[in-house]
């Protein structure tokens, strides 16, 4: 392997799967939450982010809805 590389003829372009990447957000989860997804990921080895993403996305395959009967009943 050589020490340095020129990069300098390399012909640039986009990268395919820039589309495919994930996204960053900022979400709010009680402790209850995020205790039982890491727990799962000491369990399987997966990190926990990782775990909560693979739920969500299960999810919207399954086109699961959340019970939201709870907030009807307290919303009054």
């Amino acid at each position: 392997m050589k020490k340095e590389y020129d990069l300098s003829k390399m012909k640039m372009r986009k990268n395919p799967y820039a589309s495919k990447l994930k996204r960053q957000v900022t979400i709010r989860m009680g402790d209850d939450v995020v205790s039982y997804f890491k727990e799962l990921a000491d369990e399987t080895g997966i990190p926990y982010q990782s775990l909560i993403n693979l739920y969500l996305k299960d999810c919207v395959a399954k086109e699961r809805r959340p019970d939201l009967s709870w907030h009807k009943n307290n919303a009054a």
